[in-house]
């Protein structure tokens, strides 16, 4: 399973680059100044910095932990960002083919 956001922000290879580097003392990190990978135990994390937003993308085994590395990239990264207040993240989800699931889609929706 996967999420996408697009995260707009000026200081997109800044927050990118904490984040490595934060992440980097637990994880086998490999990040440059535009992009980053971060192979997490809930899933991994991939990230792109544009001068004008931060492409983020998230793989997980299942939806629970899709839902909570969706969360732990965002408050680490609002973090970083505390004096731009939290970012939007407004994640979309996208499943393989033949893999959605309608009974937690629709119990995702209601939330």
């Amino acid at each position: 399973m996967e999420s996408h956001a697009r995260v707009a922000t000026d200081k997109a290879a800044r927050y990118m680059t904490q984040l490595a580097k934060h992440w980097s003392h637990k994880f086998e990190v490999a990040y440059d100044e535009t992009s980053a990978v971060f192979p997490l135990p809930l899933g991994t994390c991939r990230m792109v910095a544009h001068p004008d937003g931060l492409d983020i993308t998230v793989e997980a085994a299942d939806l629970e932990g899709l839902a909570r590395l969706e969360d732990v990239v965002a408050k680490h990264l609002d973090r970083f960002a505390f004096r731009e207040g939290e970012l939007k993240y407004g994640w979309t989800r996208a499943w393989a083919a033949g893999s959605v699931d309608p009974r937690a889609m629709r119990i995702n929706a209601l939330h």
